[in-house]
């Protein structure tokens, strides 16, 4: 599992959550968020942010790490959006070369 399925599950559990409440919260269906679980996939940035809100925290909250908040611009925002529109084959090629332009 992604370690954004796994902070989202957390959050949930944190709260005493069914699948079903947050989806309710975040006023989407609870079959997406089960895909995302079954077919391991990483929502989108919208998804996100509809899902931060039904947690009442800002995506940099859900990003944080060690109190450090991150800050996507949009150009950002829609590089993880094309991101996760690729396949893994696809994505991988893509982490390869952008370690190449280090």
């Amino acid at each position: 599992m992604s370690p954004i399925l796994e902070k989202i599950f957390r959050l949930r559990e944190e709260r005493g959550w069914s699948e079903y409440m947050l989806a309710e919260q975040a006023e989407m269906t609870q079959s997406t968020i089960s895909s995302w679980y079954s077919k391991d996939m990483i929502p989108t940035i919208s998804s996100l942010e509809r899902i931060c809100r039904a947690f009442g925290i800002t995506l940099s909250q859900f990003f944080a790490e060690d109190g450090e908040a991150v800050i996507l611009d949009n150009r950002q925002k829609t590089m993880i959006d094309q991101f996760n529109a690729l396949n893994r084959e696809q994505q991988d090629a893509l982490l390869a070369f952008l370690s190449t332009l280090k």
